[in-house]
């Protein structure tokens, strides 16, 4: 079992960008998919984003357009461009691989926070 490590948090004004990383070592041997959540206080976890093993990626509603995608596969990273940051995505954002056994079997990472002050 494998353990995601993600970084990048840190706390910015709105509009301001961030760059969070989710690196993962072996995902993309395996052909597995990464995912994004992010959960804020008091509130249930929910889903950012995913990118296929094809690169096809896909976003909730309240980041599309504003969130973008990408991995390094040598580096077995994938990272999410957070662009036009506003106060309602301060979360923890956590990662995780989807697809076959090995990618299910995987842990999440611990998170990394992002803070958006108005």
């Amino acid at each position: 079992q494998v353990q995601p490590v993600e970084s990048g948090g840190g706390s910015v004004k709105a509009g301001d960008s961030l760059r969070l990383s989710c690196t993962v070592p072996g995902f993309t041997s395996n052909s597995c998919g990464v995912e994004w959540y992010r959960q804020a206080a008091g509130k249930q976890r929910e889903w950012v984003s995913a990118i296929s093993p094809r690169d096809t990626t896909t976003y909730a509603h309240s980041v599309k357009g504003r969130f973008t995608l990408s991995q390094d596969k040598a580096k077995d990273t994938v990272y999410l461009q957070m662009d036009s940051l506003k106060p309602e995505d301060t979360a923890t954002y956590s990662c995780g691989t989807i697809g076959g056994n090995w990618c299910q079997a995987n842990a999440w990472g611990q998170g990394t926070q992002v803070t958006v002050s108005s």
